[in-house]
This record gives structure tokens, C-alpha cells and sequence, in this order.
């Protein structure tokens, strides 16, 4: 199984939080015994610099540093002194750098954070542009990302990991071990169901004039096909506590099967992997519906495969001067 021992949790306003899902991040750190850092990037635009402000910027500054990063201590404060057991290690950082998403995963990099938590933008549905950022944190981290579409507390969770055995190479052997191993870590922590689904699309089977199989062949082809399938997934099960009915494999388009079973087993979890920028094109453009981020109601975890490339820069993004210049950390 996968070990977690650090997690950082995304605050989109230290201001105006959500309890349940800062709740539910807390229930996962406790269940794993990770520490857990609340995270939180200043993006202000360029026009709040010295230009503006002149010799009052440095003072502007130090009061938007404090009025963002006292409310991440008292949060972590609170969580550390409740009498939930064991007892819960939390810490508050801030950072001036921007586009959030990078930042983001500038400090998970920075922290060796294991796990990255965070939650969608509920206002996308009326502006589209605002999820921006979640589809970018999801498709560049380099560290795994849950993102929380639900505020209420596990109970016993069902964790679906999606698979694809029958991609033969190495990077993708790699990414469906990564997924299963995650999810098998995070479903045990939590006392939950680990299941797991692996898709295939069969040929048109109709003899309409479209098709290009007669139906004799196409049928012949699927048998072929589910065959393959079934002996692929049972190889990459065996080192894992997926049995029976936990086991799906569906005759279907991807993104169609993981939504309608994650949908009938009442999935709390679903875990999907990315091997590169264009994997992750091919999966989710060109949909009618707004994409699998939004096809999904329960919580999403995206993993990568070991050696993804980190695809930002490493060092925070200033404002005023641009990438490599830092502007101030407050940690506690």
C-alpha cells in the first residue's frame, strides 16, 4: 500500500470556509496519522504593488499576510485540540504567489505533501471559467489530488479505482498500480470497500450500413475482446482485496461506465489516473456533458504515474517581479 504521512488541504478563503469539508480532510489525516497543513495562496494582481501603494505597500502587505494567515492558525488550533484520538498534527501556511493551482502544488512540492486536498469551485455551473483552476490542479500535479465534491464525513467509504490492464505499456502498468495501491491505502485507513472497474468500448454489433463489421464478426471480435479483458484484469487484481461483485468489467465507453457504476455500488470515492496532457484531453474533451469533473458527484482522487513531470515552475510567482522572487511565508 501507498504511505501518506504528510496532506495538504487547499483553503480557497480562510475567511469563509467550509467546515464539512475542512471536517473531512481532518478525518483523513487522523484515520492515516498524517500531518496536516492548511494551505493558502495570496493571488493578488499587479496592481496592488509599490507602484500604487508607494512606501505604504510593505504595510499593506505585512495586514494581508496577518488577516489571511491568523484564521488558518485558529482553525489549525481548534483541530489539534478536540478530543478526537490520535491526536491530530495540523500547521497554517500562507504564500504570496499566483495562479493558485501553481501554487498549490509549489508548496505540496515544497513540503513533500503526499496528498493534496481540495475543493471544487461551486460557482462554476454559472461561470464556466472559474474552474479553471481545478481542471489545472488536477491535470499538472505531480502529487495526487482529492478533490472534495462532498461535504459530509466518510462512513465507510466505497472507493472505485478505474483501471486499464490492457494498455500494455510500462508507464501505464505503472499508473494502474499507483491507482490501486492509493486507493487500497485510503479505503483501509477509512474502513471502507475498495472496488474496482475496468472498461472496454465493444465494435457495433447492429449490421447497420455505418458499421464495419457484418454482425457474425463483430460478435466473434467482442467475444475475443471480453476474453482479453477479463484474463488482463484478473492479472493485475491478484495482488489486491478486489473479489466478486466488487470486480467490474464493462462493455461500455469509459466515462460512461465509471459514471453509471460509481452511480449503482453508491460510490463515495473514485479514483482515476492520468499518464500525460494528452491522455487527459482524450478522456474528457469533446463531451456533450460538462466532463467527468462534473458527470461525478462523489469526491474525485486523480493519480499519476510515478515520474510524471512537474509541469510548473518551481520557484513562487511574484506580481510585481515576476517568477523567482519570494514575497513572504508565514508558517505555524
Amino acid at each position: 500500500m501507498r504511505s501518506i504521512r504528510r496532506i495538504l488541504f487547499a483553503i480557497k478563503d480562510p475567511l469563509t470556509h467550509s467546515v464539512g469539508t475542512l471536517n473531512k480532510a481532518a478525518q483523513l489525516a487522523r484515520a492515516l496519522n498524517a500531518h496536516l497543513e492548511l494551505f493558502y495562496a495570496i493571488s493578488w494582481p499587479v496592481y496592488t504593488g509599490p507602484a500604487i501603494f508607494g512606501d505604504r505597500f510593505d504595510e499593506l502587505k505585512a495586514r494581508i499576510e496577518t488577516r489571511m494567515i491568523k484564521p488558518l492558525e485558529k482553525l489549525a488550533r481548534g483541530l489539534e485540540s478536540s478530543d478526537t484520538r490520535p491526536r491530530l498534527r495540523v500547521s497554517a501556511a500562507t504564500e504570496w504567489d499566483l495562479p493558485p493551482y501553481e501554487a498549490i502544488i509549489r508548496q505540496a512540492l515544497s513540503t513533500r505533501a503526499d496528498l493534496i486536498i481540495a475543493e471544487p469551485h461551486r460557482e462554476r455551473r454559472y461561470l464556466p471559467l472559474l474552474h479553471f483552476n481545478d481542471w489545472e490542479l488536477l491535470r499538472k500535479s505531480p502529487i495526487p489530488v482529492l478533490l472534495l465534491k462532498r461535504r459530509r464525513r466518510y462512513r465507510q467509504p466505497v472507493v472505485l479505482a478505474a483501471v486499464d490492464p490492457e494498455n500494455s505499456t510500462d508507464q501505464a502498468a505503472r499508473l494502474d498500480r499507483a491507482i490501486l495501491d492509493l486507493s487500497q491505502t485510503v479505503a483501509q485507513a477509512l474502513g471502507g470497500q475498495l472496488h474496482a472497474i475496468h472498461a472496454y468500448a465493444p465494435v457495433p454489433s447492429g449490421g447497420g450500413a455505418l458499421d464495419a463489421l457484418d454482425p457474425e464478426t463483430a460478435s466473434e471480435v467482442n467475444r475475443h475482446m471480453a476474453a482479453t479483458a477479463q484474463q488482463c484484469y484478473q492479472r493485475l487484481l491478484r495482488r489486491y482485496p478486489v473479489r466478486g461483485r466488487r470486480r467490474h468489467l464493462v462493455a461500455k465507453p469509459a466515462v460512461a461506465a465509471i459514471e453509471e457504476t460509481a452511480r449503482h455500488i453508491g460510490s463515495d470515492i473514485v479514483t482515476l489516473g492520468v499518464v500525460s496532457r494528452s491522455a487527459w484531453r482524450r478522456l474528457l474533451l469533446g463531451r456533450s456533458a460538462e466532463g467527468l469533473l462534473d458527470g461525478l458527484s462523489c469526491d474525485l482522487l486523480v493519480v499519476k504515474p510515478p515520474g510524471f513531470r512537474v509541469r510548473v515552475a518551481r520557484n513562487p510567482f511574484d506580481p510585481i517581479a515576476g517568477y523567482g522572487v519570494k514575497m513572504g511565508r508565514q508558517r505555524t
